[in-house]
């Protein structure tokens, strides 16, 4: 889809999507970042690297900062309705394991936040939700987002440029290798959380249990 659209609408559909991601709502704003500044890369399509890295970075601490006003205003309730809504996503367990890392690291949960998929949907959200203080909470966000955005558009930007010549000698390998990467990291991380989770429900059951 981002081929075939303007450069300004790719800016700003990678900035909308990241927003919307940190906004709260589970989209794939990692994937449309990597997409789009892979497209920058190809020299055929006039995307500009920096725009991209703005417009991800700009949508970044928009979206944060409008999740943090929302989970400021409703507080943890909001995450129950969520919860209830889509379990996938919000369920008991992602909630609590969020929560757990907030307690460990505190401010410093937004900045890593922005680099865990977990986090990423979670950061602005619950930072307002547990009332931290919006300047701590900002400096987070914005220097996390731009190391983030700016980080991930480089890389996959001069690692497309780097690759382009190898790419079209062997495309079909290179495809079918980033497809096997792309899916085992996804299984990966997906295992890990599922494994924080459980090990956190089994915590909280013991804990419950001794209580009793």
């Amino acid at each position: 889809m981002l081929q075939t659209i303007p450069p300004l609408a790719v800016y700003l559909v990678v900035g909308a999507i990241i927003g919307m991601e940190s906004l709260g709502i589970p989209l794939p704003g990692e994937i449309a970042l990597v997409s789009a500044a892979l497209l920058a890369s190809r020299h055929t399509l006039d995307i500009n690297p920096v725009a991209v890295g703005a417009a991800a970075t700009i949508g970044a601490v928009v979206g944060d900062t409008i999740g943090y006003s929302i989970g400021r205003r409703f507080g943890m309730s909001l995450f129950e309705r969520l919860g209830n809504r889509f379990p996938k996503h919000f369920g008991p367990g992602h909630v609590a394991l969020a929560q757990q890392l907030f307690a460990r690291w505190g401010v410093w949960a937004v900045f890593v936040g922005r680099f865990i998929a977990l986090l990423r949907i979670f950061a602005g959200p619950l930072a307002g939700a547990l009332k931290m203080r919006y300047l701590h909470f900002l400096a987070a966000n914005a220097s996390g987002g731009l190391l983030w955005a700016g980080g991930t558009t480089a890389v996959v930007y001069y690692a497309g440029i780097a690759a382009e010549r190898w790419l079209s000698r062997f495309s079909w390998v290179a495809l079918v290798v980033a497809v096997l990467i792309g899916i085992g990291m996804t299984l990966l991380l997906r295992e890990r959380t599922s494994r924080m989770i459980a090990e956190l429900e089994a915590e909280h059951d013991w804990e419950s249990l001794k209580r009793h």
